[in-house]
C-alpha cells in the first residue's frame, strides 16, 4: 500500500529528512507554537490579555497545556480583536451563522497567504486517489473567491487534474446530467448529497469520491462504494481550520493531519486534560503558520481519539479516528436515554429508499414527539416501506425504551420527489422546547 504523500509533503515543509521523523515533527511544531504565541501576544488585543498572566517562553510541548482554550463564543464576542494584520491584508472574511445560534454570527479572517495553506494541503490531499488529466466534480459552495469550492478548484489545478466546478447540488436531475456528459472520473461532495446521487445512477462509473463538510455513516461509504465501484474517502476539516484539516489514505482507517499548519489535541471535555492515544475526547487545534486570525487551542465539539497504532499504509503521522458524533450530538430523550444523528444514520441510510431525512424532538409535548421527515424514491408502496423503516428505528434501545415507557411518541412523514431538496449544511437533531 502506498504511503500518504502528506508524509513527504510535511518533511519538506518543516525541512526535516525524509522519510518523516515524529521527533523533528515535534521539534518544529514547538517552534510555530512559540512564533504563534508571539504573534498573538503582539498583535492580538484579545490574546494579550487572555496570555498575560501565562509562560512567555515555551520549553516544550507540554508547556502548552497550561494556556487557555478559545471557543466558538470567542469567535462571536472577540473575532475581531483576534486577528493580527492589518484590514487591508484580508482576502477573504467567511460569516458563519449557525442554525439555532441567536446573538452575533462567528466571522473567520483570513489573509491570501493563508489561503494558498489551504489550496497546498488540498493539493497534496487529493494526489492521493486524483491523478493529472482527472476530471473532478466539485459538489461544494464555489461561486465566491476563496470559497471552499474555490480553493479546491485551484488545488486541483495545480495538480494537473480538471476541475468541474459546480455548487451544491440544488437539483438531482441537472446534476446527474452534469454526470453522465462530462465524463467525471471522481466527485468532491456532501455525504448526503452523494448519496442521492448514488442511489439515483448505479450504472455509472467512477475512480474515487470524496466526502467532506459533515460526519460520514459507514453505510453512506458503503452505498456509494457498491453502486459506483469506486473507493470513498473521508475529509475532516471545519472553517476555523482554514476548510482544511485531515484526509483518509487507501487504509481507510482514519485522518492523517496537516500537521504542519495545525497542531492539534484530544482533551477529556470536562477536566480540559489531555487523554491518552486510543481514549476518546474533544478534538482541539492550533493554527501554527497562520498570520490573519490564529486560533490558539480552539475547541472544535468533534468528538475522536487518536488511534495508538500506526497506520497500515506505513506514514509516520498520527491517526486521528474518524469524527462521528460531536459534544451536542448527545440528545436526551428521557430517563437516562439518549440518541445521535450517527445512531439514526445507520439506521436510516441503510435503507435503498432513503435518500435523505430530518429530525424534529418536540419536548413541548408529553410525552415527546420525534418526527422523521424522510425523502424516499418513487417506490408502488411507501407504507409498507415506512413499516420496515419504524420497525427499525424501534430497534433502536434508546428509541425502544422510551416508548415502551411512554416518554416518546413516534412519527413519521416523506416525500417522494426527486426535486425535494437535499440538504447540504451540517445535518442535526432539531430539538424544539
Amino acid at each position: 500500500m502506498k504511503i500518504t504523500p502528506l508524509d513527504g509533503w510535511i518533511s519538506q515543509k518543516i525541512a526535516s529528512h525524509s522519510p518523516l521523523q515524529p521527533a523533528a515533527l515535534a521539534a518544529y511544531q514547538l517552534e510555530k507554537l512559540q512564533a504563534t504565541l508571539d504573534l498573538a501576544r503582539s498583535k492580538s488585543p484579545f490574546y494579550r490579555e487572555k496570555f498575560k498572566d501565562l509562560p512567555v517562553k515555551l520549553a516544550s510541548l507540554q508547556d502548552f497545556q497550561v494556556f487557555p482554550f478559545t471557543s466558538a463564543q470567542d469567535l462571536r464576542e472577540s473575532g475581531q480583536k483576534m486577528v493580527c494584520v492589518s484590514q487591508d491584508e484580508i482576502n477573504r472574511v467567511v460569516t458563519l451563522d449557525t442554525s439555532g445560534t441567536t446573538g452575533t454570527p462567528k466571522r473567520l479572517y483570513f489573509t491570501q497567504a493563508d489561503q494558498e495553506l489551504t489550496i497546498d494541503f488540498f493539493r497534496v490531499g487529493m494526489s492521493i486517489f486524483t491523478h493529472p488529466g482527472d476530471r473532478v466534480l466539485i459538489l461544494l459552495p464555489g461561486e465566491r473567491p476563496g470559497s471552499v469550492g474555490d480553493l479546491l478548484a485551484v488545488g486541483l489545478q495545480r495538480l494537473g487534474a480538471v476541475p468541474i466546478p459546480h455548487g451544491v447540488v440544488r437539483d438531482l436531475e441537472e446534476t446527474l446530467a452534469i454526470l453522465r456528459t462530462q465524463k467525471v472520473d471522481g466527485i468532491v461532495g456532501i455525504p448526503n448529497q452523494v448519496l442521492a446521487l448514488a442511489r439515483t445512477s448505479p450504472d455509472l462509473r467512477l475512480k474515487s469520491v470524496l466526502l467532506s463538510t459533515d460526519h460520514v455513516p459507514a453505510t453512506i461509504v458503503k452505498t456509494v462504494a457498491k453502486n459506483w465501484h469506486c473507493q470513498v474517502y473521508n475529509h475532516y476539516g471545519m472553517t476555523e481550520m482554514g476548510l482544511g484539516g485531515g484526509v483518509e489514505c487507501a487504509a481507510h482507517l482514519g485522518y492523517h493531519l496537516r500537521e504542519a499548519d495545525l497542531y492539534f489535541e484530544v482533551i477529556d471535555p470536562l477536566t480540559g486534560q489531555p487523554v491518552p492515544d486510543g481514549s476518546q475526547g474533544e478534538v482541539v487545534f492550533t493554527t501554527l503558520t497562520r498570520s490573519g486570525m490564529p486560533l490558539i487551542r480552539y475547541r472544535t465539539c468533534d468528538l475522536s481519539r487518536f488511534l495508538p497504532a500506526q497506520c497500515t499504509c506505513g506514514s509516520s503521522l498520527r491517526l486521528l479516528e474518524k469524527v462521528k458524533t460531536r459534544l451536542s450530538g448527545q440528545v436526551s430523550l428521557g430517563c437516562n436515554a439518549t440518541i445521535c444523528l450517527a445512531d439514526l444514520d445507520e439506521v436510516l441510510f441503510a435503507f435503498e429508499e432513503v435518500y435523505d431525512f430530518s429530525v424534529y424532538l418536540e419536548k413541548r409535548t408529553n410525552p415527546t414527539e420525534i418526527t422523521f421527515h424522510l425523502v424516499l424514491q418513487h417506490i408502488a408502496n411507501p407504507d409498507m416501506m415506512l413499516q420496515k423503516i419504524k420497525k427499525a428505528l424501534l430497534a433502536l434501545p434508546a428509541v425502544s425504551q422510551s416508548v415502551a415507557e411512554n416518554n416518546l411518541v413516534l412519527q413519521i412523514q416523506h416525500s417522494t420527489s426527486l426535486n425535494y431538496p437535499i440538504q447540504p449544511q451540517k445535518r442535526k437533531i432539531e430539538i424544539v422546547q
